[in-house]
């Protein structure tokens, strides 16, 4: 079976987003991304991807969507997130990268997750779904402070 791992930066309150953008500036953090998810599945919404507007370099793009005639060349469409990875069935790690409704359904599928906390405020329109994280185990955690002064950690935790 095909183990799905979710990546997301989260500010105080759960905010993930803002217009369709990340609302805050953490080059740090998009490199640790790359880092991850380079060579994998990344998996995300529809708007996620129309917020990205291009397909990443280096790695296998699974867009979900509701809309049957949708399509992106180069990328894989998918009608549901069971769907998508499905799709990504031979890759050891695939991502679930966005937004906030795939990422309501993704904790139950999910069997790692990398958090990037950000410990400030942010004014956003899309929150990380609140989930139980008593069911999983906390396997690694570092905390930094970004150049342009904000503070935040990169967690790991699995089940």
């Amino acid at each position: 079976m095909t183990t799905l791992s979710m990546i997301v930066a989260v500010a105080r309150g759960g905010v993930i987003g803002l217009n369709n953008t990340l609302p805050w500036h953490l080059p740090e953090d998009l490199k640790r991304f790359r880092a991850l998810t380079t060579g994998h599945h990344i998996i995300m919404g529809r708007k996620t991807y129309e917020s990205l507007n291009r397909l990443l370099p280096g790695r296998t793009t699974v867009i979900v969507t509701r809309n049957t005639d949708y399509a992106v060349e180069g990328a894989l469409i998918a009608h549901s997130l069971e769907a998508a990875v499905a799709l990504a069935q031979h890759d050891d790690e695939p991502f679930l990268i966005g937004g906030a409704e795939l990422y309501q359904q993704g904790v139950k599928l999910a069997r790692r997750l990398y958090l990037t906390e950000i410990d400030a405020e942010f004014k956003g329109d899309a929150f990380l779904p609140a989930f139980d994280l008593s069911t999983w185990q906390e396997t690694a955690r570092e905390s930094h402070v970004a150049e342009n002064g904000l503070p935040f950690s990169y967690v790991t935790y699995e089940r």
